[in-house]
């Protein structure tokens, strides 16, 4: 099996190398889009930059209800195309290119009415299975059944007794969104794509109309590097119009930011089985298993402010809570929720003001001579984003060009996953891990986990948990800074793992020791140690601080009163 490491070393080397020679494609943008969009550029054989002005997944991409879905509420509006379009993508997420990563998840749909009601969503619900098995992608999932009132109670207790008739459940598909990112990422460049982060664009190069590159700030070590490229393709999500701007072209599109907040709970508050998804008055709102705990989102709010850290606001979370505790016969408090992250959706804007009515389906446009801009669509269906963007970019390029293979380009991890997990009470006894341990590392790593595991056997010390967060091991802290590209302990304790939201300090009790694992990796004295903590509670704090104002413009303001940079 061959990986890719994204430590320190690599990332300077990558800058590096982008800057000598003109690359065939430049990606700017490190989310799901422009990681997938580096992917299937290398694996056409062209050669491949990706840069990103913060961390990979930084934005929507690590921010997402965590879902690859096919969009059931989609067949309702009667946009076949595109769930038929998710729903294949989910098939091949789940049986070929990421089976470590995307998992089943079932959910319970209540119903509040009598005859016409079942009839009604047990119709939808069944065309949802039978596009996707007509698709030859759907028997990694249980077909969906009719529950009585009585049977759903039972895998779902925590439901009120006079909040449904009876129920459906059907199955989907979930996945740790910003570690698919990373692990897209490495694939990428174990292919031979160059990528790095904390790399920001400040300018685009032209030469007359043509666009031939950006001039890339290294936000890390000072320095700015000239990339030249044949197509730059603009990946950069819910920023698409600002970084047009930069460009000086008008888009042929624009892209509106719709906010979506979700709480996290712990796993005791709501007793079942299954995760929900229930009916709200401007869409649905999900219940979703997520370890130990429970992911409760999500809202749909237009946003116009800051875009790096969208804020939820005290009327989000009471939202969330209204509307979820509708339902159950025990309610959850403010004193339940663990964490809370807000995400903002590129919606392409069209003529209705409700952000809830825009598109997410995805555009492709070359708005000027070496400039190809991608933007819009949904986490699951970014494979096909990738693919419409390069080709568009194929355009630009005067060379014969293969055709997309990323149907049958598995990431990272994914080869020798089962194996590896049929194997995994062997592995456990061989690494001295209880068996659980590996199977969270198999889980998180596929067969990767391998190279966690000989962290572990070099300093059996870091085989130990981390300091106020059990459910992970002081070796994957370690690794996301050898191999993850983690630069700050922000990336660590929100993205690499998730700990920032699956504990009521936030993470605060495990910054100190995180810092000191990720200083050892990435040379930090301990004065850089005490600043990296330093960031870290004042984020947590003016996040804490967001979450009890009344509206979005005063949560903006409190959230803003945290430093963006961690100062070296």
């Amino acid at each position: 099996m061959r990986t890719a490491a994204l430590g320190p070393a690599q990332r300077a080397e990558s800058l590096a190398r982008m800057a000598e020679r003109e690359l065939d494609i430049l990606v700017v943008g490190g989310g799901v889009v422009g990681a997938g969009t580096a992917l299937d550029a290398v694996t056409r054989g062209l050669s491949t930059g990706l840069v990103e002005a913060r961390d990979w997944a930084s934005g929507t991409s690590s921010r997402s209800s965590k879902l690859i879905h096919g969009g059931l509420r989609y067949l309702e509006m009667l946009d076949f195309a595109l769930v038929r379009e998710a729903l294949k993508e989910r098939g091949l997420l789940l049986e070929r290119l990421a089976p470590h990563l995307v998992k089943p998840v079932p959910f319970l749909y209540p119903l509040q009415h009598k005859g016409w009601e079942r009839l009604y969503a047990g119709s939808g619900v069944a065309l949802y299975d039978a596009m996707s098995m007509a698709r030859g992608h759907g028997r990694g999932l249980p077909m969906h059944r009719h529950l009585s009132r009585r049977q759903a109670l039972r895998v779902a207790p925590a439901l009120r007794k006079d909040a449904l008739v009876g129920a459906l459940q059907y199955y989907d598909a979930q996945m740790d969104d910003a570690r698919y990112v990373a692990t897209l990422v490495r694939t990428a460049v174990s292919y031979g794509a160059k990528a790095a982060n904390r790399a920001r664009v400040t300018a685009f190069l032209r030469e007359g109309e043509r666009v031939v590159g950006v001039r890339v700030q290294d936000v890390e070590a000072g320095g700015e590097y000239e990339i030249h490229a044949k197509q730059v393709v603009n990946a950069t999500g819910v920023w698409t119009d600002d970084t047009q701007a930069m460009v000086g072209e008008r888009g042929q599109f624009h892209v509106r930011a719709s906010k979506g907040i979700h709480l996290v709970v712990p796993k005791d508050r709501i007793h079942s089985t299954t995760g929900l998804i229930l009916r709200t008055e401007k869409s649905v709102l999900f219940v979703i298993p997520w370890g130990r705990h429970w992911i409760v989102g999500t809202t749909d709010t237009d946003w116009d402010l800051d875009k790096a850290h969208p804020a939820a606001s005290s009327a989000d979370i009471d939202y969330l809570l209204e509307h979820v505790n509708s339902v159950l016969a025990v309610p959850l408090s403010r004193d339940d929720v663990q964490g809370v992250y807000a995400g903002l959706r590129p919606l392409l804007a069209g003529e209705s003001d409700a952000t809830s009515k825009l598109s997410r389906e995805h555009t492709v446009a070359h708005p000027a001579p070496g400039l190809v801009v991608v933007a819009g669509g949904k986490y699951t269906t970014y494979r096909v984003m990738a693919k419409d963007a390069v080709d568009e970019a194929v355009h630009g390029l005067d060379m014969r060009v293969a055709e997309c293979v990323t149907e049958d380009v598995p990431l990272l991890g994914a080869e020798g996953y089962r194996a590896r997990w049929n194997a995994r009470a062997r592995i456990a006894a061989r690494a001295g891990l209880h068996v659980a341990r590996v199977e969270h590392l198999l889980n998180r790593y596929g067969s990767m986990a391998e190279e966690v595991l000989d962290l572990v056997a070099a300093d059996p010390s870091l085989g130990d948990p981390l300091q106020g967060a059990d459910d992970y091991l002081r070796a994957e802290v370690v690794y996301a800074a050898t191999h993850e590209g983690a630069r700050h302990l922000d990336d660590v304790l929100t993205r690499r793992t998730r700990i920032s939201i699956e504990t009521f300090d936030r993470g605060t009790r495990s910054a100190r020791e995180a810092a000191g694992l990720m200083g050892a990796v990435l040379g930090w004295d301990k004065d850089q140690i005490e600043r990296e903590v330093e960031h870290y509670e004042k984020r947590v704090q003016a996040e804490r601080e967001s979450q009890l104002q009344p509206d979005d413009l005063t949560a903006d303001a409190a959230r803003l009163g945290a430093p963006d940079i961690v100062p070296l």
